[in-house]
Parts: C-alpha cells; structure tokens; sequence
C-alpha cells in the first residue's frame, strides 16, 4: 500500500526530556490510525511535529516522498497536512457560517477544485454550504458559535479544517470533554467523513472503546516511544501493552 506519511527516526526532548523519541512511523494513503498511550506519552509531540507547531532535534518527516522536516505550519497546511486540536480553534464571536466561510477562503482564492476529484464549487458559499450539510451544520449556521454545544463546537473545528482540502486530517482527542451521546455523534462523524472525503485519518484518542472500534492501526506510545502497533486484537492482547497502558481489564 502506498505510503504517504512517514517519519524516520524523529527525536525532540525538552530539557533532556524525551516527548518523541527515535519515532519511525509509515502511515498508508486511506488508513485510519490511532495514536494511543498515557498523559505526558508524547502522542501531541508528534502531532505538534507533523503540522510544524514545533521543530525537531533530528530525524526526517516526508509527506508523499517529499522531505518537510520543519517547514512552517501555513505551508504545511498548504499541502494537504490539517489538523483539528484538542480545544475547538474557532471563532466565538461569529456565526457557525462565518467560522467556515472564513477558513475556506483563502483555499478558493487559490483553486474551485478542491477536497477530490468530484467536488467542484462556482463560489466559496456553495463550498461553505457542503461543508455544513455534510456535518449536519447547516440547520444551525446562523448560530454564533459560542452557542453551539461542546461536541458541535469540536464538530465546526473539524468543518474549519475539511475547508483546507485535507489529505491527511490529524485529529487530537475529538471526543474530549463530551457527553455519550456526542461521543457517539464524533464517532460517526469521523467515520462518515474518513469514507465520504477519501482521506487519510490520525487521530489522538483515550476512549478505548472508540479506539478498538473504528481504528485500522492503533499505534501506543509510552515515554515518548512507540512499544507497538496493530489492529485492536494485537493491541489488547500485548503484554507490553497491557502492562504500560491498558492494564488487565481491557
């Protein structure tokens, strides 16, 4: 399978604090990947370096064979690397329409086709409009986004990033702070759109039970380390594993 992100022996410590340490990891084009492990694993780190939030100490990122070890987050972005963050990057104060109106943009500036092959759009409003409908936004549009629920705030920070034309989304802890029934909502969502847009998916999470249910390849960091990778079945049955992370009940 064609492999369209990789890292190569990628380091970054803090005061001689490893967050990622001699992290080598091939993700394949359509996947989608968990990154599991503790607080304080370095599961951000890695995030932080992929989008260039945070440069490394050594070691190589390539992103379909092209070497973008430390380019700056706007290029990054630029070409297809986007991200959704733990804690929803919007704009309070303006309506849900406005939030993606403004991400999608600078994009449409650049090109009317964008997201794949089969989506062309006369205007950045229609854009705008897909985008909505297709989060189950739409209904709630002039809503200043302040007021929307904490899922469907988390739900308008994912439509922001998918106004980007990603080929890689990277989503960190998309189920953080909700209540069940959102968590059930995101975990839809993601699935949904993961098919529908033909991406590349990564993401950060700590509900196992979403983990085990909707990852292809669950990666688990401890220490700044990957100590394994697998689907749900290999993962929850590592000893290493379980004895890092999971602990006997899983």
């Amino acid at each position: 399978m064609e492999v369209i992100l990789e890292l190569k022996n990628l380091n970054k410590h803090f005061d001689g604090i490893y967050v990622s340490k001699n992290i080598n990891l091939k993700i394949t084009k359509g996947s989608l990947t968990a990154i599991i492990g503790p607080n304080g694993a370095g599961k951000t780190s890695v995030f932080n370096l992929i989008t260039g939030y945070i440069e490394k100490d050594s070691g190589e990122i390539f992103f379909q064979g092209i070497d973008i070890t430390n380019k700056k987050p706007e290029h990054i972005a630029s070409i297809g690397i986007v991200r959704a963050f733990q804690v929803a990057n919007i704009f309070p104060d303006e309506s849900v329409y406005d939030n993606v109106l403004i991400a999608g943009i600078s994009l449409f500036k650049k090109s009317a086709n964008f997201l794949s092959d089969k989506y062309s759009f006369k205007d950045i409003k229609e854009h705008t409009d897909m985008i909505l409908k297709n989060l189950n936004l739409f209904n709630k549009k002039d809503l200043k986004a302040s007021e929307l629920s904490h899922g469907d705030q988390k739900i308008l920070d994912i439509a922001m990033a998918l106004t980007l034309s990603p080929k890689i989304l990277l989503l960190d802890e998309p189920t953080a702070g909700m209540s069940p029934d959102e968590r059930k909502s995101m975990v839809r969502v993601i699935k949904e759109l993961h098919n529908k847009f033909n991406l590349t998916t990564l993401f950060i999470e700590h509900d196992m039970d979403i983990v085990f249910g909707i990852a292809e390849v669950i990666r688990v960091m401890v220490r700044g380390e990957i100590i394994a990778e697998g689907n749900a079945e290999e993962i929850r049955n590592n000893p290493l594993v379980i004895e890092s992370y999971l602990g006997k009940e899983v």
